[in-house]
């Protein structure tokens, strides 16, 4: 066990852990299971832990602001869902996207908007893209290329995007204009070798950029000139994700994932302590993320 983790307690572990966002209003961790088709809550209040099975592979789940339940990126589009009843309604299709493609990680910025990545299942071609989601609905591809899109982020100023091209190690950046258009896309950090390859990413309330190692079995924390400034170990391998989460945002919670690997931790959800808040995370529909 990993003195800078803890493992919180559930009946099962995922597959493919990813996409965790913290719901302040029900003081709960949302994230998804990508392989078992699952959405998973956890209450912080009491530790109990609700799971959904979706249709279809899904990669992320976002909050909406101006209408009740969620938005979730599944592997034919984006779609609304709610719970108690769970329903799951189409909101806007990939038709563009080559078959055998899937969504794989998103987030929010202040606008209202969703930066959404897709990639293909089997990671085997360049033949992923990043799109932008708009509150009223439309959806455009802004950027190409990519075996496995990860970890859009977003600084805290607004000003720039970040994203991962987990299969070339490279995470990169574009300047974010208000009008939802992005600059000339710029490599901000290229992984080494023995550090696996860059995962998820999520800024700290300091400007730090917090990045999953998968294969590298920790976090870690980039100043803003791309150099490591803290390390938190896990004792698990493959390392997907990380939100901050709780009133006071100073409890990052990490996922991971247990398919393919011999490992008794792999798949589990970790918390550890980062040392440093995070921001609100910020819903679909309307500026500004949620009410404090």
């Amino acid at each position: 066990m990993s003195a800078d983790a803890q493992i919180v307690a559930r009946d099962r572990r995922d597959l493919l852990g990813e996409g965790p966002l913290w719901h302040p209003a029900e003081n709960a961790l949302y994230w998804v299971d990508i392989l078992a088709r699952r959405i998973n809550r956890l209450h912080l209040g009491d530790g109990r832990v609700d799971s959904w099975v979706m249709p279809e592979m899904i990669g992320w789940i976002i909050a909406r602001r101006d209408a009740p339940g969620f938005l979730a990126g599944l592997q034919s589009g984006v779609k609304a869902v709610t719970f108690a009843p769970l329903t799951v309604a189409a909101f806007a299709d990939l038709a563009a996207e080559p078959a055998g493609n899937r969504m794989n990680d998103a987030k929010a910025d202040a606008h209202g908007r969703i930066w959404a990545g897709t990639m293909p299942v089997g990671c085997d071609r360049p033949s992923g893209a990043l799109y932008r989601l708009d509150p009223g609905g439309a959806l455009t591809q802004v950027d190409g290329g990519y075996h496995i899109a990860n970890g859009p982020a977003i600084s805290p100023d607004g000003r720039w995007l970040f994203h991962t091209n987990t299969f070339l190690r490279e995470i990169y950046r574009f300047p974010l204009h208000d009008d939802g258009t992005l600059g000339s896309r710029a490599l901000w950090l290229r992984f080494a070798d023995d550090g696996g390859t860059p995962d998820g990413m999520t800024f700290d309330a300091e400007g730090g950029l917090w990045i999953a190692h998968w294969g590298g079995a920790r976090v870690s924390r980039f100043d803003p000139d791309g150099r490591v400034e803290r390390v938190r170990r896990l004792p698990a391998t493959q390392i997907t994700s990380m939100a901050f989460a709780g009133e006071r945002l100073d409890r990052l919670f990490v996922t991971s994932a247990g398919d393919g690997v011999d490992e008794p931790h792999g798949g589990d959800l970790f918390e550890v302590d980062a040392g440093v808040r995070g921001l609100a995370p910020h819903a679909f529909g309307r500026e500004n993320g949620y009410d404090a």
